[in-house]
């Protein structure tokens, strides 16, 4: 276990012991609710765990880092622009998704700019967005959304 996960485990810990001294009821209700919360996100985490395991079996490393890798530079972060505003899946699955990426050889700005366009832009909700905000704007935001995203990637390609 490294620093980070100790200080945030030791922080989480202190408190909750704390929350008992204070309320032992409102701290064993909110555990319970805790515990509930858990169960129900549990068939999600396994899902997780599933599809990025069958993605990295069936996508090689080196087809990873060849179309996302740092030699693929605009094109690469083009890609994952596409990729990330396609996609219509939750953050809790993303971001492992986007570790998996990086442990395969993508470039921190292709997974920057997958990230963003996923949680900027909805190809998919873009039908509910254009009906409840209007067309104009709905293409308006969701253009400027990826220009902004693309932006991001390549300024951290400068920065990095």
């Amino acid at each position: 276990m490294n620093t980070t996960a100790i200080v945030i485990n030791l922080f989480a810990f202190t408190g909750l012991v704390i929350s008992l001294g204070k309320d032992r009821g409102k701290t064993v209700a909110a555990l319970k609710v805790a515990w509930q919360v858990f169960l129900r996100i549990l068939p999600l985490i396994l899902l997780i765990v599933v599809l990025i395991g069958i993605m990295m079996g069936f996508i090689p490393r080196k087809l990873i880092s060849q179309l996302l890798g740092e030699q693929s530079k605009f094109g690469g972060i083009m890609l994952a622009a596409l990729f990330g505003s396609v996609l219509h899946i939750p953050s809790l699955i993303a971001f492992p998704l986007a570790v998996s990426f990086l442990n395969n050889g993508a470039a921190i700005t292709a997974v920057a700019t997958f990230i963003t366009t996923l949680t900027m832009i909805g190809v998919v909700t873009f039908p509910l967005e254009m009906k409840e905000l209007g067309r104009d704007f709905a293409l308006l935001r969701n253009g400027l959304s990826f220009v902004v995203a693309v932006l991001i990637g390549l300024l951290m390609g400068l920065v990095l």
